[in-house]
């Protein structure tokens, strides 16, 4: 199993629609409203990387109102 954290920015007033229909991608295990530079971290899980990418390119990105992200791999 492969983990990722994702790090969002939102559009102002939007991280609570965002960390909801991002908490029901396949893929995401949590997701959490935070302070600080982002908005939102989810952790994603998968398989392989390669099932990562498409959670975050294909479900995160997808969801109206995401900006910039950045994926941190888990490595232990």
């Amino acid at each position: 199993m492969v983990r990722a954290y994702v790090a969002i920015i939102t559009g102002e007033g939007a991280a609570d629609d965002i960390v909801s229909a991002v908490r029901d991608l396949p893929g995401v295990a949590e997701a959490h409203v935070v302070a600080g530079d982002f908005d939102v971290v989810a952790e994603a899980e998968g398989e392989t990387v390669r099932d990562l990418q498409r959670t975050v390119t294909d479900g995160i990105h997808g969801v109206e109102g995401v900006g910039t992200t950045r994926t941190y791999v888990q490595l232990d």
